[in-house]
């Protein structure tokens, strides 16, 4: 159970539900207030109209007792004189507001009585802000909530007080209320509409959830079973599938299988590596120990020379080897600013017992940043690959060329044919006419590859310009 509601499918659908709930609650409440509003104002206007019918009976001199009042029940009417005196009721009203206002209606002799109150010309007509003539009507209305008791019925009503005078100039107060019932019934509808309606709704956006995140992590899934099952199988060739569609999962796809497709490519070449290494290793080790056994049974017949010349090689070979782990375990060479002529002079002058002689050609003034020893790791594995082939001389230069510098190596050798400037720098990699000599000095086909490895690492590149012209471009520093 914990399970499957932690799953994204689950997540998904209940956050899609909890939105869409959020939404609905917050649209409902508006709509339920925005009808209530709407509902009140029509009551409201209901009550002001029936007000003023009864104001405009009294404004054209229609006694108090013969006013024609609406049902109580529904739409109640007080009129009201000087000091909140009951002049006309209607049927059956006999509160406002818990203010009992009389029974029934006034008595045909009301209207003399109101000759009594006098002429109220000089009165303020309340919020209207002006004065009301006899049989005048005051333009403003105000609208209120309240109850009322109609017969023995206590309900909610909108109520509108409308000034009016009559032709006498008598000022009277006409409160007309419109009832509420309606109104409360229509937001009721709605509201329980609503709650009806608000989880189905709900069960039906969970349920497409679902059914949506579901068939779009199809393909997902396939991924990870895939993947599951070449982690198990061990077997990098395999590839995960990769769906028709265009979006994200089709992207996570293809970059899994170039994910794969790097990984084989890292571990055959990690397989080749040790393979080489082992065959490396295997004979000049086989040979001094049989120079050891030979000479343990027969002294007289050691061959120091050659002891040493494989004991040499092998101390090679394992810095040479121990040098790629490094690089291929993501060393990063240092920052410090090396000086690219300086560095050239002070190898190239320690190289006294080279087979042919090393020239200086031009040496550029500027640095790059990296790792000193590294940088004369590189110089020193191409003057040992131009001396393998080199006749008579051999050529060192630094170039400046723009942002770049570069250091080139060349020899009067027969160069590197075209089709194989790109091989020879694979690990392990020795031509044929290399191979005869390498059997003797103990060349193992790695100090090209480390020269790129190295020279990439700084940012730069290693590279066959020509035949038998080597090029290192490394970016100026500063």
């Amino acid at each position: 159970m914990r399970r499957a509601l932690g799953s994204v499918r689950a997540k998904a659908a209940l956050g899609a539900t909890v939105v869409v709930a959020l939404a609905l609650i917050a649209t409902g409440v508006a709509v339920l207030l925005v009808l209530r509003g709407h509902l009140q104002s029509q009551a409201g206007l209901q009550a002001e109209v029936q007000a003023r019918n009864v104001a405009g009976q009294i404004a054209t001199g229609t006694a108090f007792g013969k006013l024609d009042l609406p049902d109580g029940e529904d739409r109640p009417v007080v009129v009201t004189g000087d000091g909140g005196r009951a002049l006309a009721v209607g049927e059956d009203v006999r509160a406002v507001d818990g203010k009992r206002v009389g029974k029934g209606k006034a008595a045909e002799g009301s209207s003399k009585d109101g000759s009594d109150d006098g002429d109220d010309d000089g009165d303020d007509d309340g919020d209207s802000g002006r004065r009301l003539g006899p049989g005048e009507i005051d333009d403003h209305a105000d609208l209120r909530s309240g109850s009322a008791d109609v017969g023995g019925k206590v309900a909610d009503y909108r109520f509108a007080s409308v000034e009016a005078k009559d032709s006498r100039g008598t000022s009277v107060t006409v409160l007309a209320g419109s009832a509420l019932a309606p109104e409360e019934d229509a937001v009721a509808s709605v509201r329980d509409a609503m709650l009806i309606g608000l989880p189905l709704l709900l069960v039906v956006v969970a349920g497409v959830t679902w059914l949506v995140t579901r068939r779009a992590l199809r393909p997902v899934e396939g991924i990870r079973g895939e993947m599951a099952a070449i982690t198990a199988s061990t077997d990098l060739s395999r590839r995960v599938p990769v769906p028709s569609s265009q979006d994200e999962v089709g992207r996570l796809a293809r970059t899994t299988n170039e994910t794969l497709a790097a990984l084989e490519l890292s571990v055959e070449r990690q397989r080749r590596f040790v393979a080489d290494a082992s065959h490396e290793l295997r004979s000049p080790i086989a040979s001094l120990r049989t120079q050891l056994e030979v000479a343990v049974a027969h002294p007289e017949l050691l061959d120091m020379p050659g002891a040493v010349a494989d004991t040499v090689r092998l101390q090679r070979l394992a810095a040479d080897l121990l040098l790629l782990a490094r690089l291929d375990a993501g060393e990063r060479p240092s920052d410090t600013r090396v000086d690219l002529a300086a560095m050239v002079r002070e190898e190239t002058s320690q190289r006294l017992t080279d087979r042919v002689p090393v020239r200086i050609a031009e040496l550029a003034g500027g640095e790059v940043a990296g790792s000193r020893g590294q940088l004369a790791r590189v110089l020193g594995n191409l003057l040992d690959n131009a001396q393998r082939h080199a006749a008579e001389w051999v050529r060192v230069s630094v170039v400046r060329e723009g942002e770049w510098l570069a250091l080139r190596v060349e020899d009067d050798g027969p160069g590197v044919p075209p089709d194989e400037r790109e091989r020879i720098f694979e690990r392990f990699v020795r031509l044929d006419d290399a191979r005869a000599r390498d059997d003797d000095d103990g060349g193992a086909g790695l100090g090209l590859a480390i020269a790129r490895d190295v020279a990439v690492r700084h940012g730069g590149s290693l590279a066959v310009r020509t035949g038998s012209v080597f090029e290192l471009r490394l970016p100026a520093a500063g």
